[in-house]
């Protein structure tokens, strides 16, 4: 190879050993920097790898070979040893922004450099805790989701825009959002205890006006409706649920899903479901609280949010044809 590199060369250079031994030991540097040291193609670009407490250096440089961080074992193992030795390796989760080489990475796993930045996450208004897990575990590759369902009390995990280190765990999340949501209702806090309704039947309405409708207005028209049914021992019959129960929507929905056996069918069962559906927004909170009372007993919504009431049922069929057509 050195050989067939020289040709294009000038003559004159090789003629120095000293310079042609410089050369050598360039050209075998670049070789070892592109073959061995440099970043993989498919590094794990933006991604979190965890290094486990006790991990040993053979370990940890074949775990993160296997992770396409490094190329090979033995560079990193080598400058691991040059900057710390082979005990110097740090425990803890590694965040990766950028494309590094192995001599990068030995430095940051000897310096415990973990590159946390928080990342900013938007959780909507009326996501489930399925949701806000998968949601999460688009962001944080680490991240375990299904820890997460089963320590979050669906309904109160405040929807707002946070910032989370990549390396939170499902209890950090919880523990931020449930705080965020207690900070978020000591304004009502008056309301809620002079309410006809316990905590937890006012965020589970609440997720549900949350699915029904969209404008504050609407959401308080809808919040009497529901709070006449359940006063006249009428059975809610809202499809929101349905999306809770098999991810269903309004359009969906077969005579089979409204006759379906659960708790959360709301055609079958009267009275609120046994837990919220969803964790709902301040303002469906407060329609809860502040609900408009109507003389309607009936309505739907549309594809665009509209929603259409009616006062009694062939009012609410002839909405049924006029607007959905089902």
């Amino acid at each position: 190879m050195l050989s067939k590199i020289k040709q294009y060369l000038t003559p004159a250079l090789f003629k120095d050993k000293y310079l042609e031994m410089i050369f050598v030991l360039v050209l075998v540097c670049v070789i070892i920097n592109i073959f061995f040291i440099s970043a993989p193609v498919d590094f794990p670009l933006k991604k979190t790898v965890r290094i486990e407490k006790g991990a040993g250096m053979a370990h940890v440089a074949e775990s993160l070979k296997e992770m396409e961080v490094t190329r090979g074992t033995f560079w990193l193992k080598v400058f691991i040893t040059l900057l710390g030795g082979p005990r110097s390796v740090r425990e803890g989760d590694y965040y990766l922004p950028r494309t590094e080489t192995s001599f990068d990475i030995a430095k940051r796993i000897v310096n415990a450099d973990y590159e946390l930045d928080s990342l900013r996450v938007t959780i909507p208004e009326s996501f489930s805790n399925v949701q806000i897990a998968e949601l999460l575990k688009s962001r944080f590759s680490l991240f375990d989701g299904e820890e997460f369902i089963k320590s979050a009390p669906e309904g109160y995990l405040f929807p707002d825009t946070y910032l989370f280190l990549p390396n939170i765990s499902a209890e950090g999340v919880v523990e931020i959002m449930k705080l965020n949501f207690d900070n978020k209702i000591i304004e009502l806090k008056e309301q809620i205890e002079n309410s006809k309704y316990s905590l937890n039947e006012i965020i589970t309405l609440a997720s549900i006006i949350e699915e029904e409708a969209i404008k504050e207005e609407d959401r308080k028209i809808v919040s009497g409706i529901l709070q006449t049914r359940l006063k006249i021992g009428m059975a809610l019959q809202v499809d929101a649920t349905f999306a809770y129960i098999n991810g269903k929507n309004t359009y969906a929905l077969t005579h089979d899903d409204l006759r379906k056996d659960s708790p959360y069918n709301l055609y079958t069962n009267v009275g609120l479901p046994p837990t919220p559906i969803s964790n709902p927004g301040i303002e469906s909170i407060k329609a809860v609280l502040e609900p408009i009372n109507t003389d309607y007993l009936y309505f739907l919504s549309d594809l665009n949010g509209n929603v259409y009431y009616a006062k009694n049922f062939d009012e609410h069929q002839a909405n049924r044809e006029k607007y959905l057509r089902k």
